[in-house]
Parts: structure tokens; C-alpha cells; sequence
């Protein structure tokens, strides 16, 4: 008798947190204008420079593919999680930057991502490993960023 009432205070104390537990909604938060989320298949538009200032050469080509910036939306790729879409900006051939339009309102994600652009900044390809903790992400990223670079040279 002596133990009952301790073991059912600490069973109910225990379930308390259980209770009271509300599990994350795959919810995704979207950085993008209204414009940018209706378009579903890549897209890209390209600008040069008004005028080439360069008075000397870096050891860089000086062609004008290699001095034209183009920005490359990926297609939104739905998942589990959420949805995910970048925007690859290449100047010449290379990848210069990438940014996440669309992504999963995830800790995971979160954590993610700065580690996927910093990926393929460096292998300037899509070819990158996935993310531990975060691999559905990382696999529609992959896609999303296969989809602009192949967009891109189109």
C-alpha cells in the first residue's frame, strides 16, 4: 500500500509530457514572391554587364559567356516534409551562388542547407552527398538543383 500512491503519482507525472505533446506539421515556409512559387518548370534568364571596366585580365577567360551572369529556377519538388526549390545563379559556367526558394519549415532542413549550397559551391555540380538527418531534403534539393543546371543549358 505504501508504494501505491507514489507509483501512481509518478506514472501520472510521466504522462503528462505525453499528453501534452504536439508533433511538427510538415509545414514549409516559402521565401519567394507569388511569381516565382506558380512557376513549376524551370526557368532562366540571363543578363551581361552594360560595360566590361576590366582593365587587366585576373587569369580569367574574358569571353563573354564566361563574364554573363544567368539565374536558373529548379522546379518546386514536393516531399514529405515539404516543398523544396532553389535558384542557381552561374556566371559563365560556373555556379556562383544558390539559394533556397521553398524549403521545410525542419530543424533538419534548417541545419541543412547552409551545408548543400557551401556542397555545391564546391563541386559546382550536383553530384553531392546527402545530409545526415535531413536525406528526403537533400534528395529534392538534388533534384531541384539537377533541374535548373540542366535548365540552364538549354
Amino acid at each position: 500500500m505504501k508504494r501505491v500512491i507514489p507509483v501512481l503519482v509518478l506514472s501520472v507525472a510521466g504522462l503528462i509530457p505525453v499528453w501534452r505533446y504536439e508533433p511538427s506539421i510538415g509545414t514549409t515556409t516559402s521565401t519567394t514572391t507569388t511569381e516565382a512559387v506558380s512557376t513549376p518548370t524551370p526557368t532562366a534568364t540571363s543578363s551581361s554587364p552594360a560595360s566590361s571596366s576590366s582593365g587587366s585580365s585576373s587569369g580569367s577567360s574574358s569571353t563573354p559567356s564566361a563574364s554573363s551572369k544567368k539565374v536558373v529556377q529548379g522546379p518546386a519538388i514536393n516531399t514529405s516534409k515539404g516543398t523544396v526549390q532553389v535558384r542557381v545563379t552561374f556566371e559563365g559556367d560556373k555556379i556562383s551562388s544558390v539559394s533556397m526558394l521553398q524549403q521545410p519549415d525542419h530543424p533538419q532542413t534548417t541545419a541543412a542547407v547552409p551545408v548543400l549550397i557551401e556542397e555545391t559551391l564546391k563541386a559546382q555540380s550536383s553530384k553531392i552527398d546527402t545530409v545526415s538527418g535531413a536525406t528526403i531534403t537533400s534528395d529534392a534539393y538534388v533534384q531541384s538543383l539537377q533541374a535548373a543546371i540542366d535548365a540552364k543549358g538549354a
